[in-house]
């Protein structure tokens, strides 16, 4: 069995601590790092450390994607984050606006590959924001290349609160413990449109945009739209969404 340690506790007492994966991103910007850095957002890693959790970045090394069965595992979960947009060619679409940036062949590789695998071994698995678009094209869904096309308003959930509605009986809604809440986070400017095999929707905004899809055929795999990584730390119903996705992967 694999031996863990609880990071700053007394004497780092042995304690399993169970091992998300995530998959990092090329940044150019890191100070003080020779050569592109890969890195990952750290209010995620965060909140599944405070949940029991311990997080592992994979750079985005296409090379090495030969062995991502094996890496994975060593893992008990998956958790793909916010980033730029996915190339709309990973969905078969051409682009169709002009506002589609951030395309890093390198991440949509890596991370479909990832999505993917996790899905197939049954790992849990939290998607965020980019993450969520990820798991949908990854099984096979498409994506709204500008939510202008959705709702006229292309930014109307560029750094905006609003409610998020939740199915009764969802993943999410039991995590959360209720069916709404008033103040989701959402930064993205595409949104799902149709939904990959499997998944279902189980949360929406009240504009009718998808917020939250979960895997029917699967322990524990739930994509959200917003960003709970963004408030976690100050607000309990945030955190709660980490607490269920580490529980799902202590329970391996």
């Amino acid at each position: 069995m694999r031996e863990r340690y609880r990071a700053g506790g007394e004497g780092n007492s042995p304690a399993v601590r169970p091992v998300v994966l995530v998959p990092g991103r090329l940044s150019a910007s890191a100070d003080r790092v020779r050569g592109v850095a890969v890195g990952s957002g750290r209010l995620a890693h965060e909140a599944v450390v405070r949940a029991g959790g311990q997080t592992l970045v994979l750079p985005p090394l296409t090379d090495a994607l030969d062995g991502l069965d094996r890496v994975l595992g060593a893992a008990d979960a998956v958790m793909l984050l916010g980033g730029g947009d996915v190339d709309p060619g990973a969905y078969g679409q051409d682009h169709r606006t002009g506002t589609i940036s951030g395309v890093v062949p390198e991440h949509d590789e890596v991370e479909i590959a990832v999505a993917r695998a996790a899905v197939a071994r049954d790992l849990p698995v939290l998607a965020i924001c980019r993450g969520c678009q990820v798991l949908n094209v990854a099984l096979g869904g498409t994506l709204h290349q500008d939510l202008g096309d959705l709702l006229g308003d292309g930014s109307a959930h560029w750094d905006s609160y609003h409610a998020i509605d939740l199915e009764p009986g969802s993943h999410l809604a039991g995590a959360m413990g209720a069916t709404s809440f008033a103040s989701g986070h959402s930064w993205h400017h595409q949104s799902l449109d149709r939904i990959g095999d499997g998944l279902v929707v189980t949360g929406r905004a009240p504009d009718g945009v998808v917020e939250a899809v979960e895997h029917a055929g699967r322990r524990w795999v739930v994509g959200v739209q917003w960003h709970p990584e963004d408030d976690a730390a100050s607000t309990a119903e945030q955190q709660r969404v980490f607490g269920a996705f580490v529980a799902a992967a202590a329970a391996r």
